[in-house]
């Protein structure tokens, strides 16, 4: 039975946006499902959904739990091109929406491993009962199937870098939310957490909090975000040259990884292999019809 989240509680709303990616947002949220059902605390479930074509807008209108925000960001309405609009902006649609004091940001292409969002809220809460500055709580995650330990991204100077766990709202209220402005995609995320950490919050990990994230979900839409890589940097190196010390040779070699090995008893990767073999199957597909047809 769903916790409903009231207004001024302690609560946590889980965030994810997403994309043409049904199959894989049905496992992350039946993820989730599994992981708060038998929470001892509120929460809602709040995805934004950025024009799917696929069917997950009518799934998600049947999904009596989850608080769908739609936000068309790409193809055409009267005759004009749609304005796309940042990842950034996708995000704090949610965020702004969120009624706990505790937000949990996951991808839509991942799955929580039991355990992880719970341990995660339980880990900020006791740091703030007695009083920590916490801002953000992050997860260890991995790609698979590429990466076999986990890991949590740190900058040069160790400051944590959430890539999925749980932040302070009050934190991300006093930064501003996410730069939806000077970043269209590309280390957002990691700018949010240093500004967050030049707030005086404190960065920490969940030591018990695991997820696993599927790195070739639906690259092809992914790479149309491959434009936004260089001017994204530029604007993070510009902002953060200077608080964290960067060389001009350190564009993508200054990431720090924390990194776990764990075993996850649940297997919960089990339930992507499927999706992965339908992957594989359509890669070679549609490699065969570029060749075919004289693509590279």
């Amino acid at each position: 039975m769903t916790s409903q989240l009231e207004m001024n509680t302690s609560g946590l709303s889980v965030v994810l946006g997403t994309y043409n990616r049904k199959p894989f947002l049905k496992l992350a949220v039946d993820s989730i499902r599994q992981e708060l059902n038998n929470a001892s605390f509120p929460y809602e479930i709040i995805v934004v959904d950025g024009g799917s074509t696929d069917g997950t807008l009518r799934w998600l209108a049947k999904q009596k739990d989850i608080v769908t925000i739609v936000q068309h960001n790409r193809g055409s309405w009267q005759g004009k091109e749609i304005e796309r609009r940042s990842w950034g902006y996708f995000m704090n649609l949610a965020f702004r929406a969120a009624q706990g004091n505790y937000i949990c940001m996951l991808s839509d292409d991942c799955l929580v491993v039991p355990g992880a969002i719970v341990n995660g809220y339980r880990e900020i809460e006791k740091e703030a009962a007695q009083g920590s500055p916490v801002g953000v709580a992050c997860f260890y995650f991995r790609d698979w199937p590429e990466i076999p330990n986990y890991y949590i991204s740190a900058a040069p100077n160790g400051i944590l870098l959430l890539n999925h766990g749980i932040f302070s709202k009050k934190a991300l209220e006093d930064v501003g939310y996410i730069d939806e402005d000077h970043y269209r995609f590309y280390h957002a995320d990691s700018d949010l957490c240093l500004r967050i950490w030049q707030k005086g919050y404190l960065l920490i990990e969940s030591p018990d909090s695991y997820i696993e994230h599927y790195s070739h979900a639906n690259v092809f839409v992914r790479r149309t975000n491959t434009s936004a890589m260089n001017s994204d940097w530029k604007a993070f190196y510009d902002r953060w040259k200077s608080p964290l010390g960067l060389g001009p040779e350190t564009k993508k070699d200054i990431w720090m990884r924390k990194e776990k090995s764990y075993t996850d008893p649940a297997a919960t990767l089990e339930k992507f292999r499927w999706l992965h073999r339908m992957n594989s199957w359509y890669f070679c597909v549609r490699k065969l019809y570029r060749v075919l047809n004289g693509r590279s």
